[in-house]
């Protein structure tokens, strides 16, 4: 959840650190920080707020020092302020930490700490991680740092991710990931290198990356990497070359990064399909997959595991595999899985849906799957992330990085992947037949283009925020499978306008919806020419009939249908199973235009980080 910024080399550190910790802004936070050897000694500032505030305090108060770290928090234990702000440091001031993660036995770790005679300042978690440093050092100082930071890790309980510095080793910094609190990166450069806990912090520095994995730590000096377990055994990691480009984490003149990958959702669904589709036969090639078809023969029901805008893409992702393999499919959020002794086994196939690849929830529903035998297949986004590790299988959305904490193209990539896996469980099933999936296949080689015509005339949203912005509540309907639709619509809405929304299914607006509607509140319905088409329309008309104010989601050349409404937002007709791409987006436009008109923080919403790396 928190942003992690490290670097070891001949610069001056404190502008790499600043300029990685704004990259890393999308994840959200409350305060920020950075610690610098300078000459010798330990320098920090540290702010509560925005990193205006730390540049501000940086340029008032100067560092230098060419070994550097740097955090952005978001609170979990104390309140936001300058004290409870990473890094923090020991009683000599000689042991630097920044942390993301919860340490399940802080407490009883400072008890056992203060006993010894330490002193706390501030009122975290992370603060007692030091502090064993220390302890350890003082006892077998011969020892090292590096030993008695392996053997402070050791005792932590919980998921973290940790990158702490030391005065006895000036000139490197020490990284470990332990659990699933959140990637951990290490970047190689040309007598430099870097840390971070998510690529785009480093990417205009390096695209040579090393992720750590699970109990495994790294020593990062200038002219070398080391890497250990978290027993000391030494490890032997391969770097991965990213080829994302860093100026794809710009905004490119787009007032907010989600306006930007809105935008972008045709070159991402392009992107998501290339290689993928040989659309002349209509064959499906999931490279990633890595289960044959003997074993996808044997599966007999599907369990998608998911949370956030993802789950709504499962809820889809339903309807879509059920409809071609022809296999029961449960939809679970990832918080709620593991706590109701799920039914799967080794028949089942398990299906997280992650962008990050690093929501802890997902993460444990996945571990939960797997031990319980069934074969685990990730839909992720980021490369390297601990799902895209812990999966037997991957299916990468290839959206590209999405810095704006709502989502909006990982989820209509989501969409696109489960429809491939889809049809791919349908050909191994032998559900499908090849005219069938020639169909398909070219109803995706036209999306990508229809996507564009949606996004091309976005003056009707203007309009829609002008006239809807003060309005308090929305209610979205859908039937089928824009049932789901209607629930990611309400849900985005919600956490970037603050608008409180609601997404039904219209066919429950007799059992106690109706009582919500009158004249002011906004009803956006999606109503596509799709075989529940008619149902829609009579739903519309009990709305209308109580006052309420339809803006209808419809398909282009449907003149019926504005008769009916308020407004109208036309969208291209495509295969039934792909209309959900096609009608998301005009919902997220709509969020978008009201959120702006609002005047909330658009790409950073109150309360909510881009990936939720704690329970």
């Amino acid at each position: 959840m928190c942003g992690i910024v490290g670097y070891v080399g001949p610069r001056q550190a404190a502008p790499i650190l600043l300029d990685g910790l704004q990259r890393l802004e999308y994840r959200g936070y409350d305060s920020a920080g950075i610690a610098v050897f300078q000459e010798g000694h330990l320098e920090r500032r540290r702010c509560v707020g925005k990193l205006a505030g730390l540049r501000k305090a940086i340029e008032e108060s100067p560092v230098t020092g060419t070994v550097g770290i740097g955090h952005t928090r978001w609170a979990t234990h104390g309140k936001p302020s300058e004290t409870n702000a990473h890094p923090h440091v020991d009683c000599r001031r000689e042991t630097v930490v920044i942390h993301n993660g919860i340490v399940e036995n802080y407490l009883a770790l400072k008890e056992e700490l203060l006993a010894r005679g330490h002193v706390f300042a501030s009122e975290t978690d992370t603060e007692v991680i030091p502090h064993l440093v220390e302890q350890y050092l003082a006892e077998d100082p011969q020892a090292g740092f590096f030993a008695a930071a392996r053997r402070a890790l050791a005792r932590l309980k919980g998921a973290h991710a940790i990158v702490l510095m030391g005065a006895q080793e000036p000139g490197a910094i020490v990284a470990a990931r332990l659990g699933n609190a959140g990637g951990v990166v290490v970047g190689l450069g040309e007598g430099e290198n870097f840390v971070a806990s998510d690529v785009p912090a480093i990417l205009s520095h390096t695209r040579q990356m090393v992720f750590l994995d699970n109990r495994e730590l790294a020593v990062v000096a200038a002219d070398r990497v080391r890497y250990f377990t978290l027993e000391g055994a030494p490890l032997a990691k391969a770097p991965e070359s990213v080829a994302w480009d860093p100026v794809a984490a710009e905004k490119r003149g787009y007032k907010h990064f989600m306006q930007k990958e809105i935008c972008e959702q045709p070159r991402s669904l392009t992107d998501t399909l290339r290689g993928r589709v040989d659309f002349a036969t209509g064959d499906i090639y999931l490279e990633g997959l890595r289960l044959t078809p003997e074993e996808l023969a044997t599966v007999d029901r599907v369990a998608i595991v998911a949370c956030g805008t993802a789950y709504y893409a499962g809820l889809i992702g339903k309807y879509m595999i059920e409809e071609l393999a022809r296999l029961p499919v449960e939809v679970d959020y990832g918080s709620e899985f593991r706590y109701r002794n799920p039914l799967v086994n080794s028949r089942a196939l398990a299906l997280a849906i992650t962008q990050s690849g690093e929501t802890v929830d997902t993460l444990a529903a996945m571990q939960e799957a797997k031990g319980k035998g069934a074969r685990l297949v990730a839909i992720v986004n980021a490369i390297g992330s601990q799902a895209s590790r812990l999966a037997q299988g991957l299916i990468y959305m290839h959206a590209g990085p999405e810095i704006a904490v709502a989502s909006t193209k990982a989820f209509t990539s989501s969409l696109v992947d489960l429809l491939l896996l889809g049809l791919h469980l349908g050909t191994v099933r032998g559900t499908l037949n090849h005219e069938q999936l020639r169909t398909y296949a070219q109803a995706l080689a036209e999306l990508p283009e229809k996507a564009g015509q949606v996004l091309a005339d976005q003056a009707i949203y203007e309009e829609l925020a002008h006239r809807y912005h003060r309005a308090k509540d929305f209610l979205f309907l859908g039937r089928g499978i824009q049932y789901p639709v209607a629930l990611e619509g309400a849900h985005k809405l919600k956490e970037i306008s603050y608008i409180h929304a609601e997404g039904c299914p219209a066919g429950e607006m007799k059992h106690g919806i109706n009582a919500l509607i009158d004249e002011n509140l906004p009803v956006v319905a999606v109503a596509v020419r799709d075989k529940v088409y008619e149902k829609m329309l009579s739903n519309i008309e009990q709305v209308r009939a109580r006052d309420g104010q339809v803006i209808a989601v419809a398909s282009q050349g449907d003149e019926r249908i504005a008769d009916k409404c308020d407004h109208v937002i036309h969208v291209p007709s495509t295969a039934p199973l792909l209309e959900p791409v096609l009608t998301t987006i005009p919902l997220q436009l709509l969020a978008y235009h009201l959120a702006v008109r609002r005047g909330c923080d658009v790409d950073q919403p109150r309360n909510l980080a881009k990936s939720v790396t704690v329970e």
